[in-house]
């Protein structure tokens, strides 16, 4: 059975209510699980656990749900390399840059994609969503120029984060067709049960023994923030039953603000005027994209 459309607007109309707060809500647990595995001391380690997370709850999901649509699995086996490319893209970003800087470039990256790549389609971007892919994408230029220029330090850190971001745009046009004909909790369970054994093999094939050493709180801090992007991402894939594509890529990224302020509250970045107003300015174009 598929889940029910929460809005029939299309997807150059505001979004419902009901759609705005399940992608807030989902924008919040994102920035919440990044976070965490930004934050695990072996950040290997921290994606090999959530990686096992998907494994084992999805597994459970397959086995109740069933087997999805014929037609289903092209979009499923995409889904699933491009959410592999998007972690390793990922895990590579956090082992390279500040979480403050390199999660906001990543994900501001991708809502504007997701616009040129509805344009792209055929699909009409009205005057003021083409507004807001100009500002995001100035706020997104001062993140890499934090600080006057991006050094040379800092520019592997930047060019993971934007592949990162291209990678969420892969994904995120490729999900949004799916879920419109295929059920969300069935897709969801595919998708991630099939991607889910990739971290934890690279994990091991890189730490090897030293795995046993990951204490119990390392393991259920892993294990829960892969539960908690598995809620996210169901929350996301609900609201894409819109038909609100652009849209709801663009709302999701309110992350961006969480993630950085994350980052300066728990992690102990600096996060300094220059990126605060950067931040906004993204924020800004976000809700230009959604108006």
């Amino acid at each position: 059975m598929i889940l029910p459309v929460l809005s029939t607007s299309p997807a150059t109309d505001g979004l419902s209510g009901g759609i705005v707060a399940i992608t807030l809500l989902a924008a919040v647990l994102h920035a919440t699980w990044n976070a965490v595995a930004h934050g695990v001391p072996d950040r290997l380690v921290g994606f090999g656990l959530i990686g096992a997370a998907y494994v084992v709850v999805p597994g459970i999901g397959v086995l109740v749900l069933g087997l999805p649509p014929a037609a289903a699995w092209p979009f499923i086996a995409a889904s699933a390399v491009l959410h592999v490319v998007y972690t390793l893209l990922l895990w590579a970003s956090y082992q390279l840059g500040e979480f403050s800087q390199v999660y906001p470039v990543a994900r501001g990256t991708a809502p504007w994609v997701v616009a040129l790549i509805e344009v792209a389609l055929g699909h009409g971007l009205p005057p003021q969503q083409l507004a807001g892919v100009v500002v995001i994408s100035v706020g997104l230029l001062s993140l890499a120029l934090d600080g006057g220029h991006p050094s040379r330090a800092t520019l592997p850190a930047l060019a993971a984060a934007t592949a990162t971001g291209l990678a969420i745009a892969g994904y995120t046009v490729v999900d949004a067709t799916a879920v419109a004909t295929t059920p969300v909790l069935v897709y969801a369970s595919w998708t991630f049960l099939l991607q889910g054994p990739v971290m934890p093999i690279v994990a091991l094939a890189r730490r090897g023994r030293r795995l046993r050493a990951v204490t119990p709180a390392v393991a259920l801090v892993g294990l829960g923030g892969g539960v908690v992007s598995l809620a996210a991402y169901g929350l996301v894939l609900v609201a894409q039953t819109s038909g609100a594509t652009a849209a709801v890529a663009a709302l999701r990224e309110t992350s961006i603000v969480i993630g950085a302020l994350i980052g300066t509250v728990f992690l102990g970045e600096s996060f300094g005027l220059r990126r605060a107003v950067a931040a906004a300015v993204v924020a800004v174009g976000i809700v230009l994209v959604n108006v």
